[in-house]
């Protein structure tokens, strides 16, 4: 009995540190607890203004309690981005068109990967700054309603369910599965009816009906919610029904804190709570404290940008309580236990993740197995494709073909290498003679041939120029980063992008330097543009000198130079506004003349043409000065006008025209669909798009990409479609109803369909399985469908199941309600099982304001395509 009490009581001494049991100087700093409790403990520790501090994008350090700084800010569309290094996969646009969720769940577990490798490297290096974290504002699941909007290419497409799934999988794939900690956070973006425009976001106010609401702008986000348990949600800049979206009682606390139950964080879009009070934005506000306090009571639970520093000051006026306050607080604190920033590293899963994994083979391979499964067929008149290996000689021509920064598409990171569409060619074809010529510019008619190679960072240096950042604005101390810029200059802090890791948003200035060496005797032309203003000099001698409003607009300056002799460039940009632009290039320029271009294709076997748009050209809120785009958007769907006439001289020699689209939105061609024989839409297909293309238009990829967007033939037959406003400014793109819009409402024939691909393969479908008794209320659906591959080759199909509910004039045409892609092989017949779900015939009821499950007359149409014509049917009803 003695021995056994003495045995005891060493135990009871030594024990606890044989096994490392940590003494923890308070509650919260124990990972053992019940979160619950560890929030409570750290909320009562902390005064009001490290509490406010906390709530901010930028959350403040508390050194006392040992909380280190961290910035929440950070993107990972398609690949973790803004932060150096990474996997960069197609653009949101073009992952929806592989139509693929399981890969791309696969995709985002790769991209989270490399999120937590980045940021164990970061924490090694004491940085916890801006894109630096795992806290990530993705997916967009915001309806692409209109082709005009330029962020559309951040979606996946027109379609809820689509839409949703793939956001599931992005979320899951983000968050992972841990029963403790979540790999990352994801972020449901923008809540809920925003798709521009771009140039009055900050000030539109939405009028949606409640049916659209419900049937169209919601459905993901609940979705979202409910079955992938998104940590974060980001509210819009514009308002709707009147109020700002981050203090819509609809929105936030009718609907996603009321209704849905959310209980995750809230994060403001960037700025969006300074357009409470600013003039000519909603201007709803009368104070900057008035419109902090308004946004938490609404539950906006986290700040991007500066507006809750008068929190305090909102408190101290009686604008807001200190329970309100911690009320969103303790959300935010969740956050930080979550994602295990508070706790040991070797009690987090993935804190050993190594920097190995960015950008490893692994992941690499992944990023062509993407941008091949985006790769969408649109045309294949006379079975031009696929091109045959043992061509001799093969034009490859358009201003996308050697685009590297194209293909990145925006809020993007940076790869270590990029196929581009023009080399993924030339791997290819070996012993093919290849004849290049850029041919026309995207939009402008001068023809610019750029000279950026012939530049070097000093008298021995690297190819490029030399870029120095400064964290302050007057180009003084030590640089906050310095890159050599190999590729071309073409910096923007738009949509919250550094310009550099570790520059700052603001207060900044630019020094780019180097020698630009003539390759010929003649007129050279350097071009540049910076917000805010800039100088340029060439050996010493300003030559180029713009400030405030015109600087943002490309200016020229023409210079005959001597072949072989070096002349020193240094181009200066002094930040005064929020966002900064910067722009360089230099190049020879010659009025478009095809003449000469169209003699030299007599001996070729075939063309093709890399052309479409650029992320320069639509993205977010952008500077953009061109015809046919205003803001960021497009004021015309057509192809730009000196493409369009390019593609017209080319149809004139005869030869074989394939057209590679890369775009992020969808274009009326139906007025240039006779100037080429195939059309491949390949996106802004990320690092490995040229090697994808390549395996297509040359037979080593079968297409079965499918479109996530509807193509209308003309702008005209979308508008035209649209309810009038007495209103104009609700007229067109401004109006945000869904009549006429998308696969769902359109009563005309569109040029390609939502859901149209090509494939070299032929498939044919059976008559798909129900079980009559399973049509019932709130009952899961199973139908078999049999689809069998006719052709002698390989391929994957995309089996579509849509939703028509009859005898309603308001509901949709059909909707999407399943779908999965398959590979069959030659001659094979599958049995393809898919579950229609109970959400599947609920529609809107204004009785209660929400969506309601409706018996009736329904019809399932199946098939490979959105178009009837195409598609099988079966009429059931629902009990």
């Amino acid at each position: 009995m003695k021995k056994i009490l003495l045995f005891s009581l060493l135990a009871g001494f030594f024990l606890p540190a044989l096994f490392g049991q940590v003494h923890y100087e308070h509650p919260f700093q124990n990972p053992d607890l019940p979160i619950e409790e560890r929030i409570e403990n750290l909320l009562g520790l902390l005064d009001p203004e490290e509490r406010v501090g906390l709530m901010m994008m930028n959350s403040k350090a508390v050194p006392r309690l040992g909380i280190p700084e961290y910035d929440w800010w950070n993107e990972a569309l398609h690949g973790v981005a803004r932060a150096g290094l990474a996997t960069v996969f197609p653009q949101a646009i073009g992952l929806a068109a592989t139509w693929n969720e399981p890969e791309h769940l696969k995709t985002f577990e790769i991209i989270s990967d490399e999120a937590r490798a980045k940021y164990n490297q970061f924490v090694r290096e004491g940085k916890r700054g801006r894109y630096q974290g795992i806290s990530f504002w993705t997916p967009n699941i915001n309806i692409f309603r209109d082709p005009r909007w330029g962020r559309g290419q951040e979606t996946y497409g027109e379609d809820p369910h689509l839409t949703a799934r793939l956001g599931i999988a992005a979320v899951k794939g983000l968050q992972g599965d841990h029963p403790v900690y979540y790999k990352t956070h994801a972020c449901a973006k923008h809540f809920a009816v925003h798709s521009g425009p771009e140039w009055n976001r900050h000030s539109y106010n939405a009028l949606v009906s409640g049916r659209d609401l419900w049937e169209t702008y919601l459905p993901a986000f609940e979705a979202l919610i409910r079955e992938a348990n998104v940590r974060e949600v980001m509210c819009a800049y514009n308002a709707y029904d009147g109020q700002p979206c981050c203090g819509s009682d609809l929105l936030m606390l009718d609907i996603l804190r009321n209704r849905w139950g959310y209980q995750g964080m809230v994060v403001s879009d960037c700025w969006a709570i300074n357009d409470f009070f600013m003039e000519n934005h909603h201007a709803t506000h009368p104070t900057p404290a008035a419109a902090a306090a308004d946004a938490v009571i609404h539950s906006t639970d986290l700040e991007c940008g500066p507006v809750y520093e008068n929190l305090t000051k909102a408190l101290e006026q009686g604008l807001i309580t200190q329970e309100q306050i911690d009320t969103s607080l303790r959300r935010v604190l969740r956050g930080w236990f979550e994602l295990g920033m508070l706790d040991p590293a070797d009690r987090v899963p993935w804190s050993n993740l190594p920097y190995s994994v960015v950008d490893s083979p692994e992941h690499r391979e992944q990023a062509v197995k993407v941008a091949r499964e985006s790769m969408v067929l649109l045309k294949n008149d006379n079975e031009t494709l696929p091109l045959n290996k043992n061509i001799k000689k093969i034009a490859i021509l358009g201003p996308n073909a050697t685009d590297s920064v194209m293909l990145w598409g925006n809020y993007n990171g940076i790869p270590s290498s990029t196929v581009t569409i023009a080399e993924g060619i030339r791997r290819k074809l070996p012993l093919a003679e290849i004849m290049y010529d850029k041919g026309c510019d995207l939009v402008d008619p001068w023809v610019r041939a750029s000279l950026y190679d012939n530049l070097k960072s000093a008298p021995q240096g690297e190819k490029g120029l030399e870029v120095r950042f400064y964290n302050n604005s007057t180009f003084s101390g030590e640089a906050a980063a310095t890159v050599i810029n190999a590729t071309g200059i073409h910096y923007s802090s738009h949509g919250g992008t550094a310009l550099a890791p570790g520059v700052e948003r603001e207060n900044t200035s630019t020094r780019i330097s180097g020698l630009f060496t003539a390759p010929y005797t003649g007129e050279v032309v350097f071009s540049a543009h910076a917000s805010d203003g800039y100088r340029l000099f060439i050996d010493g001698k300003e030559v180029l000198s713009r400030q405030g409003r015109e600087a943002t607009v490309p200016a020229e300056y023409a210079v005959n130079l001597e072949k072989g002799k070096d002349y020193q460039i240094v181009l200066e940009h002094i930040q005064k506004g929020r966002n900064v632009s910067i722009g360089f290039d230099v190049f020879r320029k010659e009025k478009a003349d095809f003449s000469n271009l169209i003699g030299k294709l007599n001996d070729v076997d075939a063309i093709i043409y890399v052309g479409g748009l650029s992320p320069s050209l639509e993205g977010e809120e952008m500077p953009v000065n061109a015809e046919g785009f205003k803001g960021g958007d497009k004021v015309s769907i057509d192809l730009p006008r000196i493409q369009r006439e390019f593609l017209a001289e080319l149809r004139k020699t005869g030869k074989p025209v394939v057209f590679v689209l890369c775009t992020g939105s969808a274009l009326a061609l139906e007025q240039d669909e006779h100037n080429y024989d195939a059309l491949l839409c390949a996106w802004y297909g990320g690092q490995a798009a040229g090697t994808a293309v390549a395996d297509v238009l040359f037979g080593d990829y079968n297409p079965a990409g499918r479109l996530p967007v509807t193509f209308y033939k003309t702008l005209e037959q979308l508008d035209n479609a649209l309810s009038r406003h007495d209103d104009p400014q609700r007229q067109g793109f401004e109006n945000y109803d869904m009549e006429g819009r998308t696969y769902r409402y359109m009563k005309e024939t569109p040029l390609y369909a939502f859901g149209h691909g090509l494939s070299y393969s032929t498939f044919t479908y059976g008559d798909a399985g129900i079980n009559p008794e399973e049509i019932k209320r709130n009952k899961e659906i199973a139908v078999t469908i049999p689809v069998t591959n006719i052709s002698t080759r390989d391929g994957d199909e995309v089996v579509q199941v849509y939703v028509r509910r009859n005898n309603d004039p308001e509901a949709p045409n059909k909707s999407l309600r399943a779908f999965r892609r398959i590979h069959l092989k030659a001659g094979e017949t599958r049995h393809v099982e898919l579950t229609i779900s109970p959400e599947a015939f609920e529609f809107y009821d204004g009785n209660v304001d929400g969506l309601v499950m409706k018996p009736g007359s329904y019809t399932i149409l199946y098939g490979g395509t959105s178009d009837e014509i195409n598609q099988k049917q079966i009429e059931v009803k629902v009990k």
